[in-house]
């Protein structure tokens, strides 16, 4: 690809794309089509859970060479802040609706977010190969949620597409490229290079590894990169496919391995040629790192249910610790007891075994040898999952098993005192009527004057007409014995109460 050259004599930038939208309507496979490989078949659940980066080269239509970054997001509901995130790192946005479903709640979220952030943006009507397609009742759609594309009120541009037939693909490239001249971001390709980072990992091989994407300047291998209280000596540097590489240029993903500490997602890098310079960057650019734990010790009256965690990726973990925090129930709410990035080791499951009843949950992570051998012995479960909705759904179940039961009364039935014939040494004889349910000889009592409960009682006797019986139905009318400390007057209510385990 020939460079260009603006007017100040500095590389026109290619341009970061962010891919948005909501669950299922077609992210992935419109990237696909674009990068002709197969990314939704390797997703676990067919769906993104993770940021993907990705450099894409290839021609327009007119035969002109073309390179772009194209950022692929989670639409579930969970990875919000992954997805602004990437809106927030891109210069243009793409946002996808399905042309079968029309606008949904992460389809308004991002939009949202894309106006805040003033982020030029196309929309994609996707799948419009589908029988149940239907293009025209979409941009309707979108205009009712205040998203105006071209044609219905507004000057968004909006292409319709199918990325498994590749209609509209070509023209959804092209409209990108226009967009990106109409506001060209330019970088100088000489200077030390420096980006944000989008995600971060543990690697049994390589250590710590932060994907950053480059906004201006040259990464190169023998650098030292730096971050917020984070260094790395550039020893191996990495593209968007792992290949290793000796250079990478503004606007490319970049995978810098070697951290000293796992830099913040979101943070700014950059890099040096002396590592005094690189840590005095870190040092000055250093926060306090945040808390992991969600809660060190339960509320008071409140049971736990004791967790390690650990994901693949900074990101993945900090929606996992999200999600869990709103797994709370009304006696029982989950206790991080450990989180990090990486594989289950030895030491997650030391972690554990300092708390009674804790698990070790897992997303997306290996389990090590010994740490499976040793969790073994010492009876401490470790559970995996690649889908985020299997792993909630598996703690909501856990903390549903554990939570402390309780006795609480129920109102088995009513009546109302309508008389009092007599009373002796705590027991009083009286009749009344049903009110509500079946009034049954041996039930205990909830005592009732003007709504105010004044005292509590049995039925020792039941009679109807005369004879004693077991039970009178609503709105019947008996005799009865009340054993009660409390004297009984015509007009209070008597509830039948059970006590029942919740």
């Amino acid at each position: 690809m020939a460079k260009l050259k603006d007017n100040s004599g500095e590389s026109i930038r290619p341009p970061v794309v962010a891919v948005l939208g909501h669950i299922d309507h077609g992210k992935s496979t419109l990237i696909d089509a674009i990068r002709k490989t197969n990314i939704t078949g390797k997703e676990a659940g067919g769906i993104t859970q993770h940021v993907g980066s990705y450099e894409v080269r290839g021609k327009l239509k007119d035969g002109k060479d073309v390179q772009l970054t194209i950022l692929d997001t989670p639409g579930h509901e969970a990875f919000e802040s992954l997805r602004t995130r990437c809106a927030g790192v891109a210069d243009i946005a793409v946002l996808i609706v399905s042309a079968e479903d029309g606008v949904k709640p992460q389809t308004v979220e991002v939009y949202k977010y894309i106006k805040e952030s003033s982020l030029p943006y196309v929309v994609a009507i996707t799948k419009i190969d589908k029988p149940s397609a239907d293009i025209e009742r979409t941009k309707q759609n979108l205009a009712e949620n205040e998203i105006y594309v071209e044609g219905y009120g507004g000057d968004v541009p909006v292409i319709a597409l199918s990325a498994k037939t590749g209609q509209g693909v070509d023209d959804l490239l092209d409209m990108i490229f226009l967009m990106a001249q109409m506001d060209e971001k330019t970088g100088d390709k000489e200077t030390l290079g420096s980006g944000i980072i989008i995600e971060t990992r543990m690697d049994s091989k390589r250590g710590t590894i932060a994907v950053g994407i480059i906004k201006n300047g040259t990464v190169r291998r023998s650098l030292f990169a730096a971050s917020e209280g984070s260094v790395a000596p550039i020893r191996f540097l990495l593209d968007s496919d792992g290949n290793t590489v000796e250079e990478l240029s503004f606007s490319s993903p970049v995978q810098i391995t070697g951290w000293d500490k796992m830099p913040q997602i979101g943070a700014e890098f950059r890099t040096f040629l002396k590592k005094e310079d690189a840590q005095s960057f870190a040092d000055e650019k250093a926060k306090k790192p945040e808390t992991r734990k969600m809660s060190g010790k339960a509320a008071e009256g409140i049971s736990s249910l004791p967790l390690v965690v650990k994901a693949d990726t900074s990101g993945s973990l900090e929606v996992l610790l999200s999600e869990l925090g709103k797994l709370s129930r009304e006696r029982i709410a989950p206790q991080i007891i450990a989180s990090s990035v990486g594989s289950i080791n030895e030491n997650d499951v030391k972690s554990a075994q300092t708390t009674q009843g804790s698990l070790i949950i897992g997303f997306h992570t290996k389990i090590d040898s010994q740490a499976a051998l040793l969790a073994e012995r010492s009876k401490v479960t470790i559970i995996t999952f690649n889908i985020i909705y299997e792993l909630t759904d598996k703690i909501k179940e856990l903390l549903t098993e554990r939570e402390p039961r309780i006795e609480v009364e129920e109102i088995a039935s009513s009546a109302k005192v309508l008389k009092l014939f007599g009373s002796s040494k705590g027991k009083q004889v009286l009749g009344g009527r049903v009110l509500t349910g079946v009034f049954k000889r041996g039930a205990n009592l909830k005592i009732l004057r003007r709504d105010v409960e004044i005292g509590r009682g049995k039925i020792r006797e039941l009679q109807q007409a005369k004879i004693d019986t077991d039970g009178a139905n609503e709105g019947t009318e008996f005799g009865a014995m009340i054993e009660s400390k409390i004297d009984i007057a015509p007009g209070d209510v008597l509830n039948a109460v059970n006590l029942v385990t919740k």
